[in-house]
């Protein structure tokens, strides 16, 4: 999967917004202000970090070691950072994507929680 797939994905979800804090790289998309995933496009290879239940990160880090590593520079027991060039394919990419979204939508009072 290449980074503009992932941006444009990312922005396709309701209510996200994408910022640089940290500078160019990485961007990091927010939903109700809240981080859900970051994209190191320029990294090599490139990489996005995403905030996932704790044992699906022990599961995805078991099964695919080489591609999906603990979050970098993120608590490692919630964020994992997965290789875009490596063995997962596109759809189970857009699938973590997906899941880290709902992960911190769900984290969100009512009032901040975008309307599908």
């Amino acid at each position: 999967m290449k980074p503009d797939e992932i941006t444009a994905h990312c922005l396709g979800l309701a209510g996200v917004a994408e910022d640089h804090p940290f500078g160019d790289q990485p961007a990091v998309y927010r939903v109700g202000g809240k981080i859900f995933a970051l994209l190191a496009e320029t990294a090599d290879p490139p990489r996005v970090s995403l905030k996932l239940p704790p044992d699906e990160v022990a599961a995805l880090r078991a099964e695919y070691p080489d591609t999906v590593l603990p979050g970098y520079h993120l608590n490692k027991r919630h964020w994992v950072t997965v290789l875009l060039e490596g063995d997962l394919d596109a759809d189970m990419i857009r699938e973590l994507v997906g899941e880290a979204y709902d992960v911190v939508v769900a984290t969100l009072p009512r009032r901040l929680r975008p309307v599908p």
